[in-house]
């Protein structure tokens, strides 16, 4: 029996179903550049008093050295997320000499990108593999992808929901193998529908120029009074090739439609040998360029606007982990950091995510073919580039694509989605989800209202500085979050976890028995 969306809709306003709405899982990774009061970027080791890069749970880097990364652990409340969040933060601008963290998601005034550090992780053979596997993407892409920011937003639901689905439809499958189909259901809505996200999120419509350092581009930019490149209508240049492009990969057809050809698929693409990346060699002067010369070094180079996860064992690779235990949740990574919010994304956001997240699993999900997925991948590439072009159509899928106007499309899945919203602020007993929901289909209806457009009515309307903008916002966050009182966590809480991080790094170096080369041997031979 094929179940539409009402009548999920309908089982979940069962008085005894709705409490399964209340368990949804959230984790929130935020990464942000260190950068110095007057706008360029530090240079300066991640400071020790920060903790270890290679274990602390909370703090650590990304690419460079310079680009931080805060987590939080799962959470069942979207406030506690935030003020767990809003406490890493202010723990960490306490701690780095007076130093900001930059907003945005694209960089800022980068003098030689050549001098931008890789991150470290210590001596370890663990360590070393994730800085020579940074190595490899400075080579492959160029170091400035090393300095673009971004938020991964990490959502489950809990495994009352999949049991009140499960009985629901009367499906015989195992609990895990259910929830991992229900998981893949949800991606390829997502992926159907994810052009909103940078729609309505995407807060990266100018660079400075000093990102492209001679790089080409096809992009028709325009240059700003104070020299900074924009596109008119654009959302999130992060999201468009100026970010990690990579041709073999574009190449490679991830099928969504299940956990075990995703997994083989995956699997295959790190073994499968590059002719452009064996160019750059795997060894120079003796130092590694790179892990490998495959079309990804290892599968996190997979990228992608939403990824299946399983928190994988020591030693096991992420694809194993999804082939061993199956899909625990997923990781939302089309978000771009929000200047508006001290935090880079705001409770507002993260309420309208649980609608949107849950629309997505709601929905009936058919599978997709290459010729479909290639359509989506479009509408997205379309929307991070033109998004707030009135002229802009995207494509529907079904017997002939249907070409249709953000507005007109925007607006029907608000309308779907405003029945979402009602039931959450019913199993919440709250009604911050339909003010969410309200406030996201204003600024369908009107692109003006979008962050995008509000940078640009900065830099270009009024000929701020893009700069000057950045800097004004960052020197208010740190104020702000200098104000904040802890919420979740207290300094005795940072300086344990700081000195116990420091701990681990030097036990895991003090175990390692064989040498570097022979690791990466092992590693790649399992």
């Amino acid at each position: 029996m094929a179940f539409t969306f009402r009548d999920y809709l309908a089982e979940f306003q069962q008085p005894e179903h709705l409490a399964a709405l209340t368990g949804i899982g959230r984790g929130i990774e935020r990464e942000a550049l260190r950068v110095l009061p007057e706008g360029g970027l530090s240079m300066q080791p991640h400071h020790y008093q920060l903790g270890s890069a290679l274990t602390h749970p909370q703090i650590t880097t990304d690419y460079s050295e310079t680009l931080l990364e805060f987590i939080t652990p799962v959470s069942h409340s979207p406030e506690l997320a935030i003020n767990q969040l809003r406490d890493i933060q202010k723990y960490t601008l306490s701690q780095v000499d007076g130093e900001l963290l930059w907003p945005m998601s694209m960089p800022c005034f980068v003098e030689d990108a050549d001098k931008i550090p890789l991150a470290q992780y210590g001596s370890s053979n663990i360590g070393k593999m994730k800085t020579v596997y940074r190595q490899g993407l400075k080579n492959r892409y160029g170091s400035m992808m090393q300095v673009i920011a971004g938020i991964h937003f990490n959502f489950s639901f809990s495994k009352s929901f999949w049991q009140t689905l499960q009985v629901f439809e009367g499906d015989s499958r195992s609990e895990q193998d259910y929830i991992s189909a229900k998981y893949f259901a949800l991606i390829r809505n997502y992926k159907r529908y994810c052009w909103l996200i940078p729609y309505l999120y995407g807060s990266s419509p100018a660079i400075c120029p000093s990102f492209l350092q001679g790089k080409e581009t096809v992009l028709p930019f325009e240059k700003s009074a104070n020299g900074y490149l924009y596109l008119p209508y654009a959302t999130s240049l992060r999201m468009s090739d100026l970010g990690y492009t990579n041709s073999d990969q574009a190449a490679l057809y991830i099928c969504y439609n299940q956990i075990d050809s995703y997994v083989k698929q995956v699997q295959k693409a790190i073994s499968l040998s590059s002719e452009q990346f064996a160019k750059i060699g795997i060894k120079k002067d003796g130092e590694y360029q790179q892990l490998n010369s495959n079309v990804l070094q290892i599968e996190n180079e997979l990228y992608a606007p939403i990824r299946p996860k399983q928190i994988a064992k020591s030693g096991e690779k992420p694809s194993e982990a999804l082939e061993n235990r199956g899909v625990e949740y997923i990781e939302v990574r089309a978000l771009d950091v929000n200047p508006f919010a001290d935090t880079g994304i705001s409770l507002e956001q993260v309420h309208f995510l649980d609608i949107f997240l849950t629309y997505c699993a709601l929905k009936p999900s058919p599978t997709l073919n290459s010729k479909t997925q290639e359509t989506l991948e479009r509408n997205m590439d379309e929307v991070v580039v033109r998004g707030r072009d009135p002229e802009l159509t995207l494509a529907r899928e079904g017997d002939s694509e249907q070409q249709v106007s953000i507005i007109n499309w925007g607006q029907t899945l608000c309308d779907d989605m405003a029945e979402v919203a009602a039931l959450l602020d019913q199993a919440h007993q709250t009604d911050v989800y339909q003010a969410a929901l309200a406030t996201e289909r204003s600024k369908i209806l009107d692109a003006n209202l979008t962050p995008s457009a509000q940078i640009l009515a900065k830099v270009v309307e009024q000929g701020e500085s893009l700069t000057g903008f950045a800097l004004d916002i960052a020197k208010q966050h740190a104020q702000s979050l200098s104000e904040h009182q802890y919420r979740h966590y207290n300094l005795t809480h940072f300086e344990q976890s700081v000195a116990q991080s420091h701990q681990e790094q030097k036990a895991i170096e003090d175990a390692d028995s064989v040498d570097f080369d022979s690791f990466l041997a092992d590693y790649f031979a399992e």
